[in-house]
């Protein structure tokens, strides 16, 4: 009985939407907010009750509360209905998936001001200390350099991904639970080398510490497969930042947010999105580091120290084991929009180097036809030496010289001589120098989401 009464409701609700020759029905903001409120929050016949109202206003500024709806309460013919009508998308959309990617695509739209309360309310209820990050005096449009309706709960809570700070490190010899194919984010500074295993910081996503005397933090986003080492002591700034995990993201990225400030950063970029920080300029710098196998990283550091498994949390850090499920899938878990998959495929690997305004990236399985790469990006000519089994690359500039490969994995050769590979440098007869450049590994769909408008990508069929 209760499904012919809803029935009914429906087909009441299009009649009286419909039924002057498709005119749009005027509503003030408080009538927006207040049927968005109940599409969200409301019973499901009340809730779709306001679905019809906000489907007959006819305009597409309300799709985010609705996307809300089909996120959090699961959708129906009506709702995914009145969706396709208000956005007039080519493909009807199917569920939440096709409606954000779509809204995400439509970069001109803004979603109704109403919707800043309608976001806060309902992350309220999921965990209050949302608030720190989106409160309402955060999430004016001019408050923020993305808009709120791209930012997503990523399921868990502030901090539910808790970071390593300064950590427990212990010497290579005692690293007895690594096996020699573990993969390991390798950081050497001042001659300070040190290993954070990717069994364990897949749990954490985030590791504060200082290395060489020099303040860092390592921002992993598995989701988008890329660890990024940030310098975090900022010229001016007294202390150096340390950085969480708040719970958000944007495309499928974390947002990352500073302790101090309780700024949200763009975990891709290394620049503050929103908060006390967002408007003073800050781009923190990112540092050089290696991601390969814990064999070939303590062959080239033995004295490297290496995170303990005594972090303070109780996980299981097997190889393997977090995220795994992730990484089999050619799927994301959350919505964004994948380019051009011709060269690489989605959650295909990449090394992507940002200089100087320019941007280009390299697919880690150019590296298994050459382990030598000379290329240019922009007016800078640079090489790139790789492994694909380790997920290694670095790059240097190479001041306009070519090099080769050689059969060490730390030589390589320009005009019959050799080079020494190291972590900070090239370094050839007389002690010449060329630059390590820092770039990260990340998936395709990540960096051509952030970097497509600016960055071109290597192919080694051209």
């Amino acid at each position: 009985m209760g499904f012919f009464i809803q029935a009914l409701v429906l087909m009441i609700c299009a009649s009286l939407t419909f039924s002057i020759s498709g005119a749009k029905a005027e509503m003030t903001y408080a009538e927006i907010a207040q049927a968005s409120d109940e599409a969200v929050f409301g019973a499901p016949l009340i809730s779709d009750a306001a679905v019809a109202r906000l489907r007959a206003r006819g305009q597409p500024d309300v799709l985010p509360a609705l996307a809300l709806v089909l996120r959090y309460r699961g959708g129906n013919f009506a709702l995914l209905e009145a969706i396709n009508t208000l956005a007039h998308a080519n493909t009807p959309m199917q569920g939440w998936r096709d409606l954000m990617i779509w809204w995400e695509g439509e970069e001109n739209l803004r979603a109704h001001e109403s919707y800043r309360s309608l976001k806060v309310k309902l992350l309220n209820r999921i965990d209050r200390n949302f608030q720190r990050f989106i409160g309402e005096e955060h999430t004016k449009n001019h408050q923020m350099d993305i808009r709120l309706s791209e930012v997503v709960w990523g399921g868990v809570s502030v901090d539910g991904i808790p970071s390593l700070d300064y950590p427990e490190m212990i010497p290579s010899s005692e690293a007895d639970y690594l096996s020699d194919n573990d993969l390991v984010f390798g950081i050497s500074i001042n001659g300070d080398a040190r290993a954070y295993p990717l069994r364990i910081l897949g749990w954490h996503e985030m590791m504060n510490d200082i290395v060489g005397g020099v303040p860092v933090a390592l921002a992993y986003c598995t989701l988008c497969g890329s660890a990024i080492l940030f310098k975090t002591g900022i010229k001016g700034r007294e202390n150096p930042l340390v950085f969480g995990s708040s719970g958000l993201l944007y495309r499928s990225n974390k947002l990352m947010f500073d302790r101090e400030t309780d700024s949200l950063w763009n975990q891709f970029t290394g620049r503050p999105i929103s908060g006390p920080l967002r408007e003073t300029g800050i781009e923190l710098q990112v540092l050089a580091s290696t991601t390969t196998t814990w064999k070939q990283w303590k062959n080239r550091h033995p004295k490297s120290s290496v995170l303990s498994l005594n972090t303070g949390f109780d996980r299981d850090y097997d190889e393997g084991v977090v995220y795994r499920e992730y990484f089999e899938d050619k799927d994301l878990m959350f919505p964004a929009i994948v380019g051009d998959e011709s060269i690489a495929r989605r959650k295909d690997f990449v090394f992507g180097i940002r200089d100087a305004g320019q941007a280009r990236a390299w697919p880690l399985a150019a590296f298994a036809k050459t382990p030598v790469i000379n290329d240019t990006i922009g007016s800078r000519s640079v090489l790139l030496i790789g492994d694909p089994e380790m997920r290694t690359v670095r790059a240097y500039d190479r001041a306009g010289q070519t090099f080769t490969a050689t059969s060490l994995t730390d030589r390589v050769l320009s005009r019959g001589e050799e080079w020494i590979v190291t972590e900070d440098a090239l370094i050839g007869p007389k002690d010449r120098r060329f630059d390590r450049i820092p770039g990260r590994l990340a998936f395709w769909f990540a960096w051509d989401g952030y970097f497509g408008n600016q960055s071109s990508i290597y192919s080694s069929h051209k």
